[in-house]
């Protein structure tokens, strides 16, 4: 029986041991991501733009008090890692970058309602070419309902009127890019789907109404 006990003690701290050491990389991954604003207020002549929009909404009826909207969304340029956070803080937001040329990835995106929020793993690809205005479109995302199995539909939607009105923010802001080609990078797939997972900080609730927000 005691040596039953033991064992049960040695392996309990080893899982113990082994969660906290994934709590430390999963927080040591992600502090090496570099948190950009989505207006910054000013660019980088050296670097390459890039320049659209993300857009929220919600694909069905809901009982919560807040709409969605995009927290933040996460690029890893595919070649140095590096990770960017872009706070876009908006359910309807422009976003102008400064980042080094090359190619990268729309990796993730968190979305926010109220004191809810969630995330979904992409694998949306671009480009960004050295010294032009990159303009990569409409980030359209589209949120499930509360339920099980919550899913996010990304679109990545491209129009001349809306290029000219991201042109004519960029030139607004930053009257020193407007002799800048612009080109048209959009990110593929251009439609994908992805499930959202809830992620802390959680609401203020008894821990049976916390097992399962959707």
């Amino acid at each position: 029986m005691m040596q039953f006990r033991h064992k049960a003690l040695i392996i309990s701290r080893m899982s113990a041991v082994s969660g906290f050491i994934v709590w430390v990389i999963v927080w040591g991954w992600a502090g090496c991501a570099i948190n950009v604003p989505a207006l910054p207020e000013q660019l980088d002549e050296d670097r390459s733009i890039v320049m659209g929009r993300a857009v929220t909404v919600l694909l069905g009826p809901t009982t919560r008090w807040y709409g969605p909207h995009v927290r933040f969304v996460e690029l890893i340029n595919r070649v140095t890692q590096q990770r960017y956070q872009v706070m876009v803080e908006s359910a309807d937001r422009h976003f102008i970058l400064d980042l080094p040329p090359g190619d990268y990835e729309l990796s993730r995106v968190q979305i926010s309602e109220g004191p809810f929020m969630s995330l979904a793993d992409l694998h949306e690809t671009f480009t960004v070419l050295p010294e032009r205005v990159n303009y990569v479109g409409t980030w359209r995302f589209g949120i499930d309902i509360p339920k099980y199995g919550r899913k996010v539909l990304v679109s990545m939607i491209e129009n001349d009127a809306a290029r000219r009105e991201a042109g004519r923010r960029l030139t607004d802001q930053y009257p020193q890019w407007a002799d800048r080609s612009i080109i048209t990078a959009l990110p593929e797939p251009i439609v994908a789907e992805s499930r959202l997972y809830e992620v802390a900080p959680y609401p203020r609730m008894t821990r049976y109404f916390r097992r399962h927000w959707w």
